[in-house]
């Protein structure tokens, strides 16, 4: 499992985001906005508020929290196989 390490805010809805390896890339998440629990983000001043929790996790209070592992997929593109090797066999046996 990655943590995230560090975040910088960026124009729009992008995060820069530092992972425990080194790794470092940036996520445009504006698709979220608006939508279910992410109609928070409307707020600019919420968004900006984000932290990174105890598990490596973005966090905007007690409301949104994004996942570090999915964030680290979209930015490396490396495959779930590649992150998690255990998932192969048990995406064979599903």
């Amino acid at each position: 499992m990655r943590k995230i390490t560090d975040v910088t805010i960026l124009e729009g809805y992008h995060l820069k985001l530092t992972f425990d390896d080194g790794k470092n890339g940036t996520v445009d998440v504006s698709a979220l906005v608006g939508k279910g629990v992410f109609s928070c983000w409307q707020d600019r001043d919420f968004f900006e508020r984000v932290q990174i929790g105890t598990s490596g996790e973005l966090l905007w209070g007690d409301q949104v929290d994004l996942c570090p592992d999915a964030l680290y997929l979209k930015i490396t593109g490396v495959s779930v196989e590649d992150l998690f090797p255990a998932a192969k066999d048990y995406l064979i046996h599903a």
